[in-house]
């Protein structure tokens, strides 16, 4: 990595808590200089503007969660086992993600709808990735005869996104467990219920 990259990874890195915390509208560039280190000059000198460093550290801050859900998933698991872990996952590190500012998907995804034009189409591709993800999973799981062949799997993952999503958000708002426990409850009894064969 030559030191124009390593430049760029480092504001990014450095700003990426910033905008998830502050909100991208939030986040002025003076904060961006304060958090850096860096002159105006310089993080303009790697980004034309601020809309293209937001849009980096929206990026940097999803696959950080995308990292810790891939991790869930053990290639040797039946797809049930690999579907369960993916959503044990938001339970089991929802904490450590609010200490970072919540889910970067959920603060993007509110923020860009009425202010942030720019990042709406980048939002909505994040979450179409995450609900292919799932959506795939389910697939295998068809395939392999653990689910039942007749569902639907694209409406079970976006189903299952609204639910964590909504446990995140409330969570959030009450600093409460239950509420994201809750909604992985339900989409294992939704699992249980509709998709196992």
């Amino acid at each position: 990595m030559d030191k124009a990259a390593r430049t760029k990874r480092f504001i990014v890195e450095k700003t990426a808590l910033l905008f998830n915390v502050q909100g991208y509208a939030g986040t002025s560039i003076s904060d961006m200089t304060a958090i850096t280190g860096l002159t105006k000059g310089s993080i303009y000198g790697n980004f034309t503007n601020k809309e293209q460093v937001a849009l980096a550290a929206f990026d940097f801050n999803v696959d950080l969660v995308f990292h810790g859900l891939k991790n869930t998933q053990v290639p040797g698991n039946s797809a049930l086992q690999n579907l369960i872990a993916l959503f044990d996952f938001h339970r089991d590190n929802w904490r450590d993600i609010a200490l970072n500012g919540g889910c970067p998907l959920l603060n993007a995804a509110v923020e860009s709808d009425d202010n942030l034009p720019f990042m709406k189409g980048v939002v909505q591709r994040s979450f179409r990735l995450w609900a292919k993800s799932i959506a795939a999973i389910i697939e295998d799981g068809i395939k392999k005869g653990e689910f039942k062949a007749s569902i639907d799997p694209q409406h079970y993952a976006y189903t299952f996104v609204m639910l964590i999503q909504g446990g995140v958000l409330l969570n959030k708002i009450t600093d409460d467990t239950k509420h994201i426990a809750t909604a992985v409850d339900r989409i294992q009894q939704i699992i249980k219920e509709e998709i196992s064969a």
